[in-house]
């Protein structure tokens, strides 16, 4: 297969009017809203689309991920986005800076001019390979109906009522339901829905990035921060604390929706209250299995439920970040 470019070498932007707010450049300021978040969040995002022609064809995606104050991040992923085709081999990361309305990424292997919401590839000797263009995908299941059988914790559409589920139940102006709350039923075994939403931080690095957490049962957590673009760790999105990676890092931009769907499977006791079996889950993360039936030792740090012998709580952890949630429901088993 004839060899293209795995990233571009300069990429060429539109960027329409400046945007700024007084606060915006300290690691805690967090947009919650398109409106609020700037020139940067309309740039950085996710890119698709195939390089040369033929049987030379080869599928391609690229994540911007912006880093404040106009500099940006991008990761290439030969044959496709993560969950869409990339084979978790190979990947290219090149730092970019904003001189005026230019971000350039430097490699030996080609360029990309990135403008309009798409990015014109080009090889080393100048030629061009292929066009990326911005895509903006969704978890299969956003918006998923609660069965007739399931525990409704929370509906946005029914906020008022639905919010009364929690202790310290807080909602938004929208009527999305704010971090740090624990839910009043507990529960042993199931299937929990959760749709959260990471709010657009691009001067924050690491843990204090749209940092939150789903913990299952009270005890078990399911990262959840804004690591889009990262390596997909045990303590980034989709990781469980402390256990376990992700297979695949599916996190997508902050400000779009996304979801948890996670099969949870309490630790057994027999009757002399001796531990028979660990527990286990399986999570996916906007529709991609990232844990399969995984075993879990114990309990995670910073749960609000340490003893595995009873039933636990949904809770999700206030981290000083604005995350939302909204479509919350359990289908016990």
């Amino acid at each position: 297969m004839k060899q293209f470019p795995l990233f571009a070498l300069c990429l060429t932007l539109f960027v329409g009017s400046q945007f700024s707010f007084a606060d915006s450049k300290s690691p805690k300021w967090a947009a919650t809203n398109v409106e609020e978040a700037g020139p940067d969040f309309q740039i950085q995002g996710e890119y698709s689309g195939t390089l040369g022609e033929g049987s030379d064809t080869l599928k391609y995606g690229v994540q911007v991920i912006a880093l404040g104050d106009g500099t940006f991040r991008a990761i290439g992923y030969p044959e496709g986005l993560p969950g869409d085709g990339w084979n978790q081999e190979k990947k290219v990361s090149a730092e970019g800076i904003k001189t005026n309305n230019v971000i350039s990424f430097k490699s030996e292997d080609g360029r990309g001019d990135l403008e309009k919401g798409k990015i014109t590839i080009f090889d080393a000797e100048g030629n061009q390979v292929g066009v990326l263009v911005k895509v903006q995908r969704k978890s299969p299941t956003l918006g998923k109906k609660a069965p007739e059988n399931a525990t409704i914790l929370f509906d946005s559409n029914d906020a008022e009522k639905t919010v009364q589920n929690f202790i310290n139940g807080s909602l938004t102006k929208d009527k999305l339901l704010k971090e740090g709350v624990t839910s009043k039923q507990n529960f042993k075994d199931g299937h929990l829905h959760l749709e959260f939403q990471l709010p657009f931080m691009p001067q924050a690095r690491g843990q204090g990035r749209s940092n939150s957490g789903c913990y299952v049962l009270g005890r078990y957590e399911v990262q959840i921060l804004d690591s889009f673009g990262l390596d997909g760790k045990d303590n980034e999105c989709g990781g469980i604390y402390k256990v376990g990676a992700p297979r695949v890092n599916m996190c997508l931009p902050p400000l779009s929706w996304q979801t948890y769907d996670i099969d949870f499977q309490s630790a057994k006791y027999d009757s002399n209250g001796k531990k028979t079996a660990k527990a286990r889950i399986t999570v996916k993360h906007n529709g991609v299995t990232v844990h399969d039936n995984r075993e879990i030792d114990g309990p995670t740090p910073g749960g609000t439920n340490q003893d595995e012998a009873i039933a636990g709580p949904l809770f999700l952890q206030n981290h000083s970040n604005p995350v939302r949630f909204q479509n919350i429901w359990v289908v016990e088993k």
